[in-house]
């Protein structure tokens, strides 16, 4: 009887002290700027974790966490960076979670600032265990942009420029036999998001090489290339001032000829001479489309000469939308890949986020995306959506466009080489476009009807005010892949996002005379029209080169 009594003491003293141990990966986790990522940290033997306190906290701050869990919830016990942005999740598909002692932490929207160590941390009642791990944060930056400068010796000069990197990248420059060549300097910068702006240079002259090519890279492998043919630039920098003089003359004699022509073709019409309008200075391939009102023709710089009629007229005009609806196409949203903070209704053509939901995330909420279910590889096609319902203000917040297939996570790099071009409406910020960097416009008044033609083959994306029968922007690019149309309802408006069905009207006889894109002389990516009031970073005295690779 005795030794059964001990037996029960033992095995009881066994079983109270049965202890676990917490295990992370060796190795550092590698993720990059804007992303959601998942620490794995779980429990060995494998028990229950249910009834377990988690805390995640990064160096010393314990009792500062980035997450809390007690009591069978996460705790509203946090350091206010991460509120919003953690939340307890699976390592892989196979783990059963939290009961099978599977503790791991997802962080979305990861910044430079989330870099360094985060410790796993599990008590019991009798035990505790905690271990450390380390994340990695990289952001492959821009594709290089580089600019010539003919130097009087015949050589040029060369810089070479990007930004939105980190850490800071290597530079290496190329000739087109892919030997290195000697950078003549090299300025790094970072902002306050701590990522690098870097601005290299080089020269070279017809001797050295035919191509340059400048690249910058990151530790990980990845990395973004320019690239430069020089040839042109060095001929037309040394030629025959006799050949200039010739091609100088051969372009007045043209002229005499065309004005010849015209002067010809107007007698036989019995026209008025047509309008003088004075060109606005374009800035880095923005081509400026004016509005028409009475008070903005002085600023518009056009010719006293000409009445405001014939401008109105024939400048701008009204947009056909018939005519452009001869294009449309039934769009609908995708439901199986719906943000879960988003709601759609039972036809997929309506969408608006969740009431509960909360952005406290400074800037334009780029996660909230539904994407249409039709995907287009060539052709035109045309699609509206209401932005304003009755009783209600038009939506100040909304994002729509198109998007290259695949590309189901949006984070920061929502860049057309990124496979992303849309038009974005951010409240108070304004509108704003999809090119890097991004062209803020003015556009009154703001859209209740956005009308939306995409044509993959000539490359164009264009919007237009369909209450105002008003063209508001082309985007012009070269579309590669399938491509699908792209929604975002923002946060902070009563109105929905609605996608109307807009059934093609019959065909007449008469075609329409006015044009449905604005045509672009550069078929290279994001040269974008737009109306007036533009606000760019980039320098209009700054030449856009056209072949510029990106990796």
């Amino acid at each position: 009887m005795l030794s059964i009594f001990i037996a029960l003491l033992v095995n009881l003293f066994i079983e109270t002290s049965v202890s676990f141990t917490v295990v992370v990966p060796r190795d550092q986790i590698v993720a990059h700027v804007g992303s959601t990522v998942t620490l794995p940290c779980w429990i060995s033997p494998p028990e229950n974790a249910e009834a377990l306190e988690i805390r995640w906290y990064r160096h010393d701050q314990f009792s500062n966490p980035v997450l809390f869990y007690k009591h069978g919830k996460i705790q509203d016990l946090q350091e206010e960076s991460y509120r919003n942005r953690t939340s307890l999740t699976r390592c892989s598909g196979q783990s059963g979670g939290l009961k099978d002692g599977d503790v791991s932490l997802q962080l979305e929207k990861l910044t430079v600032q989330d870099e360094g160590s985060f410790h796993c941390y599990v008590s019991g009642e009798s035990t505790y265990g905690s271990q450390e791990m380390v994340l990695k944060i990289t952001a492959l930056g821009s594709a290089p942009v580089l600019f010539p400068q003919p130097l009087y010796d015949g050589r040029v000069n060369i810089s070479c420029r990007s930004s939105g990197w980190y850490p800071e990248p290597n530079i290496m420059w190329r000739s087109d036999e892919r030997t290195a060549l000697r950078p003549g300097g090299a300025s790094r910068r970072h902002g306050a998001d701590k990522m690098f702006s870097v601005h290299s240079w080089t020269v070279v002259s017809h001797s050295d090489t035919q191509l340059v090519s400048c690249s910058m890279s990151l530790k990980t492998g990845e990395f973004r290339e320019g690239r430069l043919n020089i040839q042109a630039i060095i001929s037309s920098g040394s030629s025959d001032p006799w050949m200039a003089l010739f091609f100088i003359i051969l372009i007045i004699a043209l002229g005499l000829v065309g004005l010849i022509l015209y002067k010809y073709r107007h007698k036989l019409t019995g026209k008025k001479t047509a309008k003088k309008v004075c060109e606005d200075e374009s800035m880095a391939g923005l081509t400026a489309v004016k509005d028409t009102n009475t008070e903005e023709l002085e600023k518009d710089k056009v010719c006293e000469d000409e009445p405001m009629e014939k401008l109105t007229k024939e400048v701008v005009g009204d947009v056909n939308i018939e005519e452009l609806r001869k294009h449309a196409d039934q769009i609908s949203i995708v439901r199986e890949k719906l943000n879960q903070h988003l709601i759609v209704t039972e036809d997929c053509k309506t969408v608006r986020n969740n009431p509960d939901f909360k952005h406290n995330i400074k800037g334009f909420s780029y996660h909230l995306c539904a994407f249409g279910a039709q995907r287009f590889t060539s052709g035109r096609h045309y699609w509206e959506v209401s932005l304003a319902q009755e009783d209600t203000d038009p939506k100040n917040y909304w994002l729509i466009g198109v998007m290259r297939h695949g590309r189901v996570r949006m984070n920061k790099s929502v860049t057309p080489s990124n496979g992303f071009w849309f038009l974005c409406s951010d409240g108070p910020n304004g509108f704003n476009t999809s090119s890097d960097p991004p062209v803020k416009l003015s556009l009154t008044p703001r859209p209740e009807r956005l009308g939306v033609l995409f044509d993959y083959d000539d490359g164009q994306l264009s919007f237009y005010n369909v209450k105002e029968k008003k063209h508001l922007l082309t985007m012009s690019t070269r579309f590669t892949g399938s491509v699908v149309p792209l929604f975002n309802p923002g946060v902070g408006d009563q109105s929905t996002l609605k996608i109307l069905d807009c059934p093609k009207p019959v065909e007449s006889p008469e075609e329409s005379s006015q044009p449905l894109l604005i045509n672009s002389s550069n078929p290279e990516e994001s040269p974008v029209e737009i109306p007036a009031s533009v606000e760019s970073p980039v320098e209009s005295s700054q030449p856009l080169l056209n072949n510029i690779t990106d990796a």
